[in-house]
């Protein structure tokens, strides 16, 4: 099992909270590099919560049909 596995399956049910997580850590990058790396950070941020299965503001989830 691989260490991305693991933590999807730890992070099961708490989704919104790892996304949170997330973007917080992106802004704490962004804040020590004074925004010079922002763009690499913003991709960085979506193929985590891609990954992780976080959602993300105006962006649905794979595993939910739209209503």
């Amino acid at each position: 099992m691989s260490v991305m596995d693991k933590l999807k399956q730890m992070l099961k049910g708490h989704e919104d909270q790892a996304g949170k997580g997330i973007d917080k850590a992106g802004d704490f990058v962004d804040d020590k590099t004074q925004g010079k790396y922002s763009s690499q950070v913003d991709t960085a941020q979506e193929k985590l919560k891609e990954q992780l299965g976080g959602t993300d503001a105006g962006t649905e989830r794979r595993d939910q049909p739209p209503q």
